[in-house]
């Protein structure tokens, strides 16, 4: 397996949620309307189709869901974000944080790494984690 990345599915605000995260990472962000595909109705139009955040070797994918599907937020998805330093954790967190529900607030852990768990304001459950040296 080369690599694995998440992929998330909104309600509508992709939009706005991919340029708040690709904002707070200092990431590409590439977007994608519906209104690029051939046979999208008229209310789709301004919904996002495809979205990629690209920062180095990280990537994370999004869409809003199908024009005429149900949409269901679910809580079975986390996306762990792995930091390279102590600061990038802190900053991380307190930004992700803003406007939502911290399940774990960032502590050391017994596996040698600072972590913290949270659900940003559109319903995304995040892990940060950052290792410390041995």
């Amino acid at each position: 397996m080369k690599y694995i990345n998440a992929y998330l599915i909104f309600n509508g605000n992709c939009r706005e949620a991919m340029q708040f995260y690709a904002n707070n990472f200092g990431a590409d962000l590439q977007l994608s309307p519906f209104s690029d595909a051939p046979g999208t109705p008229g209310e789709a139009k301004d919904r996002i189709i495809h979205a990629r955040m690209i920062k180095r070797d990280a990537v994370l994918m999004a869409s809003d869901n199908m024009p005429g599907m149900p949409y269901t937020q679910g809580n079975s998805y986390w996306v762990s974000v792995q930091c390279e330093s102590l600061a990038e954790i802190e900053k991380l967190f307190s930004l992700f944080s803003d406007g939502g529900k911290v399940s774990m607030d960032l502590q050391d852990t017994f596996w040698n790494a600072r972590f913290g768990m949270l659900t940003d304001r559109y319903g995304v459950n995040w892990m940060f984690n950052f290792e410390k040296g041995k």
